[in-house]
């Protein structure tokens, strides 16, 4: 996916990374039939089986939400993830020819769930997504309507996440490191790709903990609303980010019992 119009320097990046996630999702997966070939296209989705997903091989594909275009995709990019997903209509249409090879929908689901790390994958695909989108109309707004959706450039010991506060994003960090603290104590770090402040989106608790920049840093943030959207319409993906947090507080409390027992000995 790219976004039409000036976008940020540091979206580059991101996009660049969420190019190669389609292949890796789908490796070791046969398509469920011979590539669609198309010489031009309206409106693409009456056109294509409810029951199939698709990767884009050749060609563009411009994507307009109320008659305005916002991005394009182009080869490697999946298509037809979020047809059952209640939303704006998003129209998917070239003027040019293009091609779309199928996989059959149930069998990409049960291939990506099926290994932990692509399930992980297949959820920073769809946040990496989502906030390019939330980016590209929050840019779109006159600037005193503006919120604090997309990608944010920030200097090193910038306070990501303040303990106590309210949970009202869930951030990724696309380039730097950050560290997480709790009373004042460092507890962790949180680097490149890691998915935090997802727990207290969950359960609507205050921040439990502090995340601070240790390096100048682009976070993407992921309003509460938009990323409970995605993980109520897969609730794949939201067991996925849960086991995947369960994993890491099982480290942190493995690392807390390992200090306990250097600071109090026998």
């Amino acid at each position: 996916m790219y976004l039409l119009g000036e976008q940020p320097a540091y979206a580059d990046t991101l996009i660049n990374r969420l190019q190669s996630l389609p292949a890796r999702l789908l490796e070791g997966l046969s398509p469920c039939g011979p590539a669609l070939e198309f010489a031009a296209a309206d409106d693409l989705a009456p056109l294509l089986p409810g029951d199939q997903l698709f990767v884009l091989d050749n060609g563009l594909l411009q994507g307009s939400v109320a008659q305005r275009s916002l991005f394009y995709l182009h080869e490697g990019d999946l298509v037809g993830l979020r047809q059952d997903v209640e939303q704006p209509n998003c129209r998917l249409h070239s003027d040019s020819p293009f091609s779309l090879t199928p996989y059959r929908r149930t069998e990409v689901f049960q291939h990506i769930y099926a290994e932990p790390q692509r399930a992980e994958l297949f959820l920073q695909y769809l946040l990496g997504q989502t906030a390019l989108l939330c980016d590209a109309v929050t840019r779109l707004k006159p600037p005193e309507f503006r919120t604090t959706h997309g990608f944010q450039r920030v200097a090193s010991g910038e306070v990501l996440i303040r303990q106590g506060d309210e949970a009202d994003h869930v951030f990724v960090i696309i380039e730097g490191h950050a560290e997480a603290f709790v009373d004042g104590h460092k507890v962790g770090d949180v680097p490149k790709d890691e998915i935090f402040g997802a727990m207290a989106v969950f359960t609507g608790e205050k921040r439990n903990a502090s995340v601070i920049t240790r390096e100048p840093s682009t976070v993407m943030l992921i309003p509460k609303d938009h990323f409970l959207s995605l993980t109520q319409s897969n609730p794949k993906i939201a067991h996925s980010l849960i086991e995947s947090m369960a994993r890491r507080i099982d480290l942190l409390n493995k690392q807390v019992t390992q200090l306990s027992s250097v600071k109090f000995p026998g």
